[in-house]
């Protein structure tokens, strides 16, 4: 006999339900594929044992991941990750949700280019926008001309915190402008005239009545930008230094100079757990009444 679920009001039949496993299940092989298999790959090396000789000796060791939490200098290298990917985060946020705000309310073909102006710089790559940043920041660059025709002192940035933070900002901003736009743009403006028509002067009716209705957008928005400062890698190298450390570079020469694949896979899990950890936080520490 033919079972039938209700669902909705309508009814679901097994011929169904084989029609949308088979719309699924090509990408779910390919998610399968092309993440689960590889962590698990991965997550299979960062518990064998380094080897000079031999690179990579197959055990089931957690030494891998002790070495990482008993070492203070991958400890600082962590601590430091945080703090840019943080830093940054904040930077993009206190810039990009006024700016976003402003194009949300924007009519007319100004609004076309200013848009143009915000997607322009995401079709170069971000190896070509820090060497931009270099020229600026180096010494004898424009910045230190400048400083030294103005005030009579030098200016050197490179390989600096700061430079590392302005150049991650300057990649990171223009995916938080077009992630609240979008948030802003699906508010219907009639709620801010509302709460102005009720008495509420205009920054208090934006953050009575918008902030909330954004705040999960602009969380998102924000999330996106930790999480691509977090696994920055040309940055940090080109603006940083050598003696600039972040976990991206620091896993990638563990990978390929080093060749210590048990650890280099110890170092990449512990970068991913960190960044969901810290993830998950974020999305906690909003009010329940604001989450999407």
């Amino acid at each position: 006999m033919r079972w039938q679920v209700a669902v909705g009001g309508s009814t679901l039949f097994p011929r169904q339900g084989l029609a949308a496993s088979a719309f699924l299940g090509p990408a779910t092989l390919a998610v399968v594929l092309l993440l689960v298999a590889p962590l698990s790959l991965l997550g299979r090396y960062s518990l064998n044992q380094y080897s000079q000789t031999e690179l990579m000796v197959e055990a089931v060791t957690p030494e891998n991941y002790i070495r990482f939490f008993t070492d203070p200098f991958y400890l600082d290298v962590m601590r430091t990750t945080v703090t840019v990917a943080l830093l940054s985060t904040a930077l993009c946020v206190v810039l990009g949700v006024p700016l976003a705000w402003f194009l949300a309310r924007m009519e007319g073909r100004w609004k076309a280019v200013c848009m143009l102006a915000i997607v322009l710089p995401l079709f170069i790559g971000s190896t070509v926008r820090t060497v931009g940043w270099m020229i600026l920041f180096a010494r004898g660059g424009v910045l230190d001309l400048a400083s030294t025709s103005l005030i009579g002192e030098r200016t050197d940035l490179m390989s600096t915190a700061t430079a590392v933070v302005i150049g991650i900002l300057s990649f990171n901003l223009p995916y938080l402008v077009l992630t609240v736009q979008g948030v802003f743009e699906s508010i219907n403006p009639y709620f801010e005239q509302a709460a102005q028509g009720l008495g509420a002067a205009p920054a208090r009716a934006f953050w009575r009545v918008v902030w909330p209705l954004a705040l999960p957008g602009i969380t998102i928005g924000a999330v996106l930008c930790f999480v691509l400062s977090m696994n920055a890698y040309a940055t940090p190298v080109l603006l940083g230094g050598p003696r600039f450390h972040m976990m991206a570079p620091l896993l990638f020469w563990e990978f390929g100079t080093n060749n210590n694949w048990p650890f280099a896979a110890a170092l990449a899990f512990i970068l991913m757990a960190t960044t969901l950890a810290l993830t998950m936080l974020a999305n906690l520490l909003i009010p329940r009444r604001y989450r999407a």
